[in-house]
């Protein structure tokens, strides 16, 4: 597996008789598993059979709220179930570029630190919530490395509170107060 692998689907089962699998994208943008002619699979479940290193994508199409797959090696109904639950993995390097300036991958914001326009260190990025509308960036504080709900802080990511972000620097600056600071 590519030392960059990202997880970026799930195999959730075959589609037809002919070896077609169904690919459930981690994201609703699949971009990156359309860019890749090669996957890298995982499971985190024990498993009857071992799973392929990777798989060879022959064709990819969208269908429904999913993905349909070809790929080399599977040829048949039974072959594309043994698959099911398998975490598919791209290299981040081979993801596309953003369109525009300000849209980002949420792994890239992920452990990015968190400070206000004071400076003031409100934590790291632990996850993000999609609330429809916006992203809601997790928070983990300073210091707490798995924080408990209560302890997280969440911040909405929209320019209303500045949300500047400096992957170079590996930082996103916010207006948004530590209240939560004031509380130790």
């Amino acid at each position: 597996m590519p030392a960059d692998a990202v997880p970026v689907g799930r195999i959730s089962g075959a589609f037809g008789v002919k070896g077609w699998i169904k690919v459930q994208p981690f994201s609703l943008d699949a971009d990156a598993l359309f860019a890749n002619t090669t996957w890298w699979l995982a499971s985190d479940a024990p498993r009857a059979q071992p799973l392929p290193s990777q798989l060879k994508v022959l064709t990819l199409r969208e269908q429904s709220d999913q993905l349909v797959a070809l790929v080399e090696g599977v040829q048949d109904r039974n072959a594309a179930e043994a698959l099911r639950g398998a975490v598919l993995h791209v290299p981040r390097s081979s993801f596309p570029k953003p369109a525009q300036a300000d849209e980002f991958y949420w792994v890239d914001l992920i452990g990015l630190a968190v400070v206000n326009r004071a400076g003031q260190d409100l934590g790291r990025v632990i996850d993000l919530i999609d609330t429809g509308p916006h992203c809601v960036l997790r928070i983990a504080p300073p210091g707490i490395e798995r924080p408990a709900p209560s302890q997280e802080v969440l911040i909405p990511f929209v320019s209303q509170y500045g949300c500047d972000v400096d992957l170079d620097a590996k930082r996103i600056t916010v207006d948004w107060q530590s209240d939560w600071k004031d509380a130790e």
